[in-house]
């Protein structure tokens, strides 16, 4: 009888657990996002991303050091001395808001697949180190009480987890023995577990979703969306699934029919390094600017250091940042891209009647941009300085002193008849342009094949935006087509130097007949170099690189007219 009772119990408990499930299955969960919160999350335009773990211990980079800089048995020991006494939520969130953040993006588990909760699904977690206390609940609670909106990053993949197919480094490695099906389920598990009991949330982030293609993407989504109907999910869910882009360490493309968010890093790499290069408060304003012109969001990331403290150059820089915000938020926050697309030299934003101008740089005294399809009823300046402001038929025409220009941004509001939203973009040319600027451009090489690194990405006038080649790579060329014959005495190359400059010598070339004749050699290249040589005329160039290394990028290639 006894025996008899234990099965029938078993039976039942079988039988609630999958009706449980079914009433949850996300298959009738929207795929589409709640369009109130997208407009949420867009209006705060610009948030903290936080890469922390106990990978902080060797200063290396999150998941990727895995098997890589750091030995597999070594790093996954690292949590039994991972002890951040000096962690304090609410001073992370304190940093948060002096840089005028609006939302925290958490990494609860990275590829190397330690997680920052008290989970249940595994033991591998923060509960099981010395320091013993559940990161995620007390920085979820101190972002609610700090006003801020909290996210969590969730890695698909889990190089650490043995039903996952891949493991270090890298995921390139494959395991002999896994088990995918019951791998999603432990996802989903853990899923579940954030949102319900870390939520409401303000996203799911999801990242790196090896083996997961779209179909199971689009579950993962709708499962999230059954749990809680108004949460976001980026991109990285599965086979491209998901509400919003991601465009990471790089600027996005105007773009204002889907969502996007730049993330970016403030130092060279996204957890904590020791004396890591920083941005300036600078560098980092004007991504920003370039972010919301583009009508992007910014989460922008630090990675605490071991101690559980941010790092008080980072907590200054963030500061600065603020800082120059504060008198200017009303052009930040809010608002939408546009109307006229980003230009190297200034960006727009706009809300309601208003249009706001981020002046980044002035190549002339007087800056002119193409006609609104609007009346501009009047000007004023936002934040410091002073600016003039004509408007015609022909155009908008801005003008200041150089005392009265901000040395990050000038910004200036035109108060307009007619809704900012209704105008349709308009183009701005870059002033003083290069003639090779969107000109027809191929390669010897381009990375991976892929449209995103394409040879026209030199010439599109956004450093941004870059050429890139395989890593195998290291003579290699890039050449433009001017359209006609066309004379230049000044050229400037800018390389992508983020993970180190590669390349050591170059020549610029010009096409004769059949024959290339060399009009410049050089050596290293760096961020921004511009050289100068007499007068050439041609129509065909070439940017070669005659010796290069693990794959040479260049962000810009520019050819000038003389006297420009």
């Amino acid at each position: 009888m006894k025996s008899l009772k234990s099965l029938r119990w078993m039976v039942g408990s079988v039988w609630w657990t999958c009706a449980s499930i079914a009433a949850l299955a996300p298959d009738a969960a929207p795929l589409e996002p709640d369009p109130s919160a997208v407009e949420r999350w867009r209006a705060m335009r610009f948030g903290m991303f936080i890469h922390w773990g106990p990978v902080s211990l060797t200063g290396q980079e999150i998941g990727w050091s895995r098997g890589a800089q750091v030995p597999v048995e070594e790093y996954d020991q690292l949590y039994q001395r991972f002890n951040p006494t000096n962690f304090n939520a609410d001073a992370w969130v304190a940093a948060a808001r002096a840089a005028g953040m609006r939302y925290v993006v958490f990494t609860t588990k990275h590829h190397d697949g330690f997680c920052m909760w008290a989970t249940r699904q595994t033991d591998y977690n923060i509960m099981r180190t010395p320091f013993g206390r559940d990161v995620v609940r007390e920085l979820a609670d101190a972002c609610r009480r700090g006003g801020l909106a909290f996210g969590t990053y969730y890695s698909v993949c889990d190089w650490y987890h043995p039903a996952f197919p891949r493991t270090s480094p890298g995921g390139k490695v494959r395991r002999d023995v896994s088990d995918i099906a019951a791998y999603r389920e432990y996802l989903r598990a853990q899923v579940r577990e954030l949102i319900e009991g870390y939520g409401p949330l303000l996203t799911m982030w999801f990242d790196m979703p090896q083996e997961f293609d779209r179909a199971e993407g689009e579950r993962n989504v709708r499962f999230c969306r059954a749990l809680q109907p108004d949460i976001l999910v980026n991109n990285r869910a599965g086979g491209g699934a998901g509400d919003y882009d991601t465009p990471e360490q790089r600027i996005g493309a105007f773009q204002t029919h889907r969502p996007w968010e730049t993330c970016m890093t403030v130092g060279r790499q996204w957890a904590w390094k020791p004396n890591d290069q920083l941005k300036t408060a600078a560098e980092c304003v004007r991504i920003l600017l370039r972010t919301i012109g583009g009508d992007g969001n910014l989460l922008m990331n630090v990675g605490p250091m071991p101690t559980g403290e941010i790092e008080p150059r980072q907590v200054e820089l963030l500061r600065e940042v603020g800082r120059w915000i504060e008198p200017r938020a009303e052009a930040i926050y809010h608002t939408r891209g546009g109307p006229w697309k980003p230009a190297r030299h200034v960006v727009s934003t706009r809300r309601d009647r208003t249009v706001y101008l981020h002046v980044l740089d002035w190549p002339e005294d007087t800056l002119r941009l193409p006609p609104l399809p609007a009346r501009v009823l009047s000007s004023r300046t936002v934040g410091a300085g002073g600016v003039k402001v004509l408007a015609t038929a022909e155009g908008v025409q801005l003008s200041a002193e150089p005392p009265q220009r901000d040395p990050i941004a000038t910004t200036v509001a035109l108060e307009l008849d007619r809704p900012a939203m209704e105008i349709e973009p308009i183009v701005v040319p870059n002033v003083g342009g290069s003639l090779a600027e969107g000109r027809p451009a191929r390669a010897s090489n381009v990375y991976r094949d892929s449209p995103d690194y394409h040879a026209s990405k030199a010439v599109d006038g956004d450093d941004h935006t870059r050429w890139a080649t395989d890593a195998s790579v290291g003579e290699c060329w890039l050449e433009v087509d001017l359209g006609s014959p066309q004379v230049f005495d000044r050229a400037v190359i800018r390389e992508c130097v983020d993970y180190g400059a590669r390349i050591e010598a170059f020549e610029i070339q010009v096409r004769e007949n059949e024959n290339w004749r060399v009009v410049h050699r050089g050596g290293a290249v760096g961020p921004r170099l511009e050289v100068a040589f007499p007068a050439v005329t041609g129509q065909v160039v070439r940017l070669r690189i005659t010796r290069g290394r693990n794959g040479p990028t260049i962000r810009e290639f520019e050819l000038h007219a003389p006297g420009r």
